[in-house]
């Protein structure tokens, strides 16, 4: 059976950006509760919009249980993990959440989400602490809710949430939380107190009521009995970034060993608010005649240096407050004592190519940092449009994934 979206628009003046997002994207419902595929997923993340119009497909129980009877242990996790389940999988909106603020999360930050989620500190995490997320957000998003019609609100919480919540939740109050805390934010404040509050004893009560997921039976197994270890959590973040970056790499490179220096351009400045990215393209050309290419390890070296944006910013702000630019050398050299990145001369080079509008060859805090703050919503802004330049090797490449 399949449901068609007539009340979709209707629906959507009710829901967040990232609500809208997760509902355009997720193509399965199961008893009333929205789902994305892994597939819809990656989609989701490197994707302006959906290949096709989708509709909500509803699964029977019979399928929605021979899916995660089919879904591979944590132990046989891969970076090609999402790219192999493709449609086989469900993931509900908290998760598409938690899997967003893994995408651009440092390394470091693992162990924190890890001992975020281990409430008991036994170094393992199990289903029920795992489930306080679903809470947590839940939660946050009550906060947001837009004020209006209670019985549209309440379908947009049983379509994310898989359940009714109390009409009587807490609505934001005008001039309340006027600035919006990310839900990486949310989750380290609120999960360290869960053994202190409700949450922990409301996690409790939705177990029984929420459908199994591919991820908490990828976690926690099919009985749900099994626990995850740090070993097993950080390999599974790890995995992910990791997928995420190839398919974008793929995407332009075809099977070469690399992609073009104005690829690379294109795919930094799509998740940004720049109005005008033909100027940034324009000087980049100028100031790179000669193409040699962006390898993979450069280019997951680099986003592995944006996760720890906020580190290297410190050091940014030390050259900012002495009204100082910055070069090439001092900035491979705050990148590494800020975040323990390497990056090769020629990325080096390349980014200020991109950004050093002014062409001094020197990146100011400007220049580079207001930027990539944005590039760090992933998914919660609008993308751009992407137009593909007319060398003769961009046009010899085919997309893996429609852009």
């Amino acid at each position: 059976v399949t449901d068609s979206r007539s009340d979709l628009e209707d629906l959507h003046l009710y829901a967040t950006p990232r609500e809208q997002r997760f509902r355009q994207f997720a193509s399965l419902e199961f008893e009333g509760q929205l789902y994305m595929t892994p597939h819809d997923f990656i989609q989701a993340v490197t994707s302006d919009e959906p290949k096709h119009v989708k509709k909500w497909r509803s699964l029977s129980k019979q399928e929605l249980n021979q899916i995660l009877m089919e879904t591979p242990p944590v132990w046989k996790g891969s970076s090609k993990l999402f790219r192999n389940l493709n449609e086989r999988g469900v993931i509900s909106y908290t998760e598409y959440l938690f899997l967003l603020c893994i995408l651009t999360k440092p390394h470091a930050g693992f162990r924190i989400a890890f001992n975020m989620f281990d409430t008991d500190g036994n170094e393992m995490v199990d289903k029920k602490e795992f489930l306080v997320l679903q809470e947590i957000f839940r939660k946050k998003n009550e906060k947001r809710e837009k004020r209006g019609d209670e019985e549209k609100r309440a379908m947009l919480r049983l379509q994310l949430y898989g359940y009714h919540t109390p009409t009587n939740s807490v609505v934001k109050t005008e001039g309340e939380d006027l600035v919006p805390r990310s839900y990486w934010d949310t989750l380290r404040r609120s999960t360290s107190q869960a053994l202190f509050s409700d949450l922990a004893e409301r996690a409790d009560d939705i177990t029984s009521s929420l459908s199994d997921t591919t991820l908490l039976v990828h976690f926690f197994g099919k009985k749900g009995k099994a626990e995850l270890n740090f070993e097993d959590f950080y390999r599974f973040m790890d995995n992910l970034q990791t997928e995420v970056l190839e398919i974008e790499f793929l995407s332009y490179s075809n099977g070469m060993n690399t992609i073009s220096e104005e690829d690379f351009a294109h795919i930094l400045l799509r998740y940004t608010n720049v109005e005008n990215t033909s100027s940034y393209l324009e000087n980049m050309r100028g100031s790179i005649p000669e193409e040699k290419g962006i390898t993979f390890e450069e280019f997951r070296s680099f986003f592995q240096f944006l996760n720890n944006l906020e580190d290297f910013t410190i050091a940014m702000q030390m050259y900012n407050f002495a009204s100082r630019s910055i070069g090439q050398d001092e900035f491979k050299r705050a990148v590494y004592v800020a975040t323990g990145v390497k990056l090769s001369p020629h990325l080096v080079n390349t980014v200020f190519k991109i950004f050093d509008v002014d062409r001094d060859d020197q990146l100011s805090y400007k220049e580079f940092i207001g930027i990539m703050k944005d590039r760090l919503n992933r998914g919660f802004r609008g993308y751009k449009p992407i137009q593909r330049y007319t060398t003769f090797k961009s046009c010899v490449r085919k997309e893996l994934y429609s852009r």
